[in-house]
């Protein structure tokens, strides 16, 4: 079993995080200058404005404070700190790492000022129509423009929605955006002369009444549009506008004359105030007609119903986010009658801070220290977001990440520096757990006074492993001898947490039985311009998105990328037991004189070799013929007695594994 090369892997992370920073090559200036536009439209407080104008400040906390003030110096270190935890996390974990970023400052405005940020980056590369990764856009949409909704940030996350979408998905953006047979500015000014008639309306009948409406961006109509099932033309909510009243009566009232100024489309119309959602949301929703035949709708509640909507168990935001599992929050127990769980705690919480931020007066005064998530989000090695308690130590985190990993733990470094284990661990850590291949937790870990473990998840997985212990030294008392020799001996060959195998897959064709050390549950493939077969000798390459990749050690890809990235190279080795039941791709290339038969001759080979051909390739040019042939194989023997076979076949010149 290889070693892992862990500073190689830091080395790639630090990579990453100087190419984001990078901005896609857009002025530091300019970036902050759009930073600050935004910042103004969102009507951010001074504190935050001043942090924008200095964020790439590389001065001490106390310089920082010393000449721009305490408030700018901790939103600038708080917001490069969470930058640089954004940058370490790993992909495909949206939720985690939108909880890690809520939860991550004591300041919200830390938040605001990353979004601002993600959006100034998407206006620019956007605006220059620079070349970029599918994945990025979309972990845009997933992470950055949902945690906007979940804040009530409406004018980041519709035109981060729309800007994202337009590169994850252009021709569907194309499509809608022709559909809208008129541009944003004047489906606004549509919706703004459907309000100002509202309001004339409702004024003349006096009918107290809050009333705003906006025109659906692209995206959320493409949202509805697949959530449906439904075409752009049986879409009626185009336009949308909201009417908020004092009572239950006017509700319908309202309805009433909006009936009577407009055609209503009878099949449109939902009462759920009469029939409340199950969630308990309750409103009228009509979509009427004006004199040009252009539908909107028009959605009616009182005040209490709408602050349900936004800020209670119906709010608008977990609706928006589509997520099936109604707990937002970190995991929990199921509350009991009288208490309430933490992800009831934790959704409170993100309403009140939505409230705060809607009415904007005070907000920033008393959001400051207030944290929405309690939960710690640590980060493993190779960027996995690991939730744990508060107070939560290395001991609490390696039973998070797996109970084996904890009841092996020995020792941990945090952020590349070995500490002890009561050590606290704090949101954005980088935490490695080192491990003994055998052995068992020390009752040590029980006792409340030596700290060392914090969350009830972990201390009962100790008194787990403990009482199994005692109910088989009952059964056979050596047993209570050989746990104490156990805890005496000394620590020996530590290896990382991550020290593990890879299991081989049996279903899919371009996967084996690959041993990557230092790779925790880490997506491998085997690279298609190579196509490694055990025994070959092969190497790792740590990619960007889609795990590590496989190739075989004389590949000419992998000797490029070790001139371009070296850092980024991993020791890779096939596990010592290799399925007999894998199976793997390759290639043949083969030369011959053409003639009459020849892919007879060449197919009996391998028939007889009982090697399935899934896919080939011929050319014939001068008499010559060029073939290839895609192959699947269990082991690398195969391959070599297929090209000596075909080799014998008459007119063969060559056949080469490719």
């Amino acid at each position: 079993m290889t070693d892992l090369n862990l500073s190689a892997v830091k080395q790639n992370m630090l990579t990453q995080t100087i190419e984001d920073k990078a901005w896609f090559d857009e002025p530091i200036a300019q970036h902050l200058a759009g930073m600050l536009l935004i910042a103004r439209m969102l009507e951010l407080d001074s504190s935050t404005l001043i942090a924008i104008e200095h964020l790439t400040s590389k001065e001490t906390l106390a310089k920082l404070t010393e000449r721009l003030g305490e408030e700018p110096a901790r939103l600038i270190k708080g917001f490069q700190a969470l930058d640089s935890t954004r940058t370490k996390a790993a992909s495909g974990q949206a939720e985690s790492l939108r909880k890690m970023l809520l939860a991550f400052s004591q300041d919200l405005r830390v938040v605001f000022i990353y979004l601002v940020a993600r959006l100034q980056t998407l206006r620019w590369v956007t605006k220059e129509k620079l070349p970029v990764e599918e994945s990025w856009a979309q972990e845009l949409l997933e992470i950055d423009a949902t945690l906007a909704n979940r804040l009530g940030v409406w004018q980041i996350k519709w035109e981060m929605e729309d800007l994202a979408f337009r590169i994850v998905n252009p021709v569907a953006y194309k499509e809608i955006a022709s559909l809208l047979d008129s541009k944003r500015v004047v489906r606004q000014r549509f919706v703004e002369d459907i309000v100002g008639k509202i309001q004339n309306e409702l004024f003349v009948n006096r009918i107290s009444a809050e009333v705003y409406g906006r025109p659906k961006h692209i995206y959320s109509i493409f949202r509805k549009m697949q959530g449906k099932h439904i075409d752009f033309s049986h879409l009626y909510d185009v336009s949308a506008v909201r009417v908020i009243v004092d009572d239950v009566k006017d509700c319908y009232t309202s309805l009433g004359i909006f009936h009577h100024l407009w055609q209503p489309l009878s099949k449109e119309f939902d009462d759920y105030i009469a029939r409340p959602k199950p969630n308990g949301y309750q409103s009228l929703h009509t979509v009427v007609k004006d004199v040009d035949e252009v539908p909107f709708e028009i959605q009616i509640r009182t005040q209490a119903m709408h602050h349900q909507a936004e800020y209670g168990v119906a709010a608008h935001w977990k609706y928006k986010e589509g997520n099936s599992n109604p707990s937002h929050g970190p995991t929990s127990s199921h509350s009991s009658k009288g208490t309430i769980s933490a992800a009831e705690e934790y959704e409170r919480k993100v309403a009140w801070a939505r409230q705060l931020i809607a009415w904007k007066e005070d907000a920033w005064d008393q959001l400051k220290g207030q944290a929405i998530d309690e939960q710690v989000y640590a980060l493993t090695p190779l960027g996995r977001v690991i939730a744990i308690d508060p107070h939560s130590t290395p001991l609490d985190f390696a039973y998070a990440v797996h109970t084996n990993i904890g009841h092996r733990c020995r020792g941990a470094k945090v952020d590349g520096v070995m500490v002890t284990l009561d050590t606290v661990l704090h949101s954005g850590q980088t935490v490695e757990i080192i491990t003994v291949k055998e052995g068992g937790p020390s009752r040590d870990w029980l006792s409340p006074d030596k700290g060392y473990l914090a969350s009830h998840r972990a201390r009962s997985k100790v008194k787990a492993w403990f009482n199994a212990i005692d109910a088989q030294a009952e059964r056979d008392p050596k047993v209570h001898a050989k746990e104490a020799k156990e805890e005496k001996e000394p620590v020996i060959e530590p290896t990382p947490i991550v020290d593990l195998m890879i299991k081989p897959s049996r279903k899919k064709k371009d996967s084996g039985d690959v041993l990557v050390v230092g790779v925790d549950s880490l997506l491998t493939q085997l690279s298609k311009c190579c196509r490694p077969v055990p025994p070959d000798e092969i190497n790792g390459f740590i990619t960007r998105g889609r795990g590590i990749s496989i190739h075989r050690s004389d590949c000419q890809t992998l000797k490029q990328l070790m001139l371009r990235a070296p850092e980024r190279i991993i020791k890779s080795a096939w596990s010592e037991s290799t399925s007999s039941n894998s199976i793997f791709s390759a290639e043949i290339a083969l030369m011959a004189v053409d003639r009459h038969g020849l892919l007879r001759d060449i197919s009996e080979v391998f028939s007889k070799l009982r090697i399935n051909v899934v896919g080939v390739n011929t050319l014939s040019s001068k008499g010559m013929a060029s073939m290839q042939f895609s192959i699947e194989i269990h082991s690398l023997d195969e391959i070599t007695q297929a090209m000596k076979q075909l080799n014998s076949v008459k007119g063969v010149t060559s056949a080469q594994r490719k």
